[in-house]
């Protein structure tokens, strides 16, 4: 046998659970958007483009916009806080804790991302403990919960070990000799940081910047539970459309006009993945 056919018979478990779970289904979703609403709740099969129609009006337009840039703003911290972290994993710590460093990296994954933000909810609340600390501290209490702030915390919390894996990936890779010699020529330490190591991350950084925006872009969990509702998101419009307003061809159309805005994401950054070449 081939190996080029050995490739394909690998592939083939793989290219099944897409076909079912993702192609089939984007099929399904696509057919119920161009339904319609019945009196009940259900779908009456029109073939209309109504809800593409609507889902562009201005209302839906700044509901997407507002998600974009809560996608956005969680994507930069993360890799702002992310790189340092990952930095000091990947070169400066000895190599003997690596690995129990990268384990409390990964330690948040053990639990649930339900439970977790249930925990951010008892830290921020009026009655929580950071409020409590400040009047202990005789220091007035703050508006921590039911905010943007606390969503946008809350996203980064979440979705921060999803930046720090690629980077350190890449910052493992990273030939140590390459930073020696710039050293040798003169280079500053924050010049061989832009210059050797931001570059030849390069991968690492796009790839933590795909793991974390793509997510963030339909969240709906953390802006439900530490935003309180207050604003709308795409993920939670989304999901208030199948729940609350049983309105799924709406929810349908939403939910499609969001996964082509990941696939023309994915799209977007296959160029940068392509053309990075990190070092072995």
């Amino acid at each position: 046998m081939s190996t080029r056919r050995q490739a394909w018979l690998l592939l083939l478990p793989c290219l099944a659970v897409l076909l079912v779970f993702f192609a089939l289904s984007q099929l399904l979703m696509f057919e119920a958007s161009l339904g319609r609403r019945s009196p009940h709740g259900g779908i009456e099969r029109v073939w209309s483009g109504a809800n593409y129609l609507r889902a562009l009006e201005p209302l839906y337009l700044l509901i997407l916009a507002r998600s974009l840039a809560l996608a956005t703003a969680t994507t930069v911290i993360s890799l702002l806080l992310a790189y340092p972290v990952a930095y000091w994993i990947g070169l400066r710590a000895p190599e003997r804790w690596r690995s129990a460093l990268l384990v409390l990296v990964i330690l948040p994954f053990w639990t649930s991302f339900l439970v977790r933000m249930y925990a951010w909810v008892f830290l921020l609340r009026s009655e929580g403990l950071l409020n409590t600390l400040l009047g202990a501290l005789g220091l007035p209490a703050l508006d921590l919960l039911y905010n943007d702030f606390a969503v946008l915390l809350g996203q980064v919390y979440g979705e921060l070990p999803f930046m720090i894996l690629p980077l350190y990936a890449s910052m493992a890779r990273l030939d140590g000799s390459l930073l020696e010699a710039a050293a040798d020529l003169g280079a500053s330490p924050g010049r061989r940081l832009l210059e050797v190591t931001v570059p030849l991350t390069r991968p690492g950084i796009v790839a933590g910047a795909l793991l974390v925006f793509i997510p963030s872009l339909g969240a709906f969990l953390a802006p439900d539970l530490l935003g309180g509702a207050r604003t709308v998101y795409i993920g939670n419009l989304i999901q208030s459309q199948f729940a609350v307003a049983r309105d799924a061809p709406f929810g349908a159309a939403l939910s499609f006009v969001l996964s082509l805005a990941v696939l023309a994401l994915l799209v977007l950054f296959n160029r940068p993945l392509r053309t990075a070449h990190p070092q072995p």
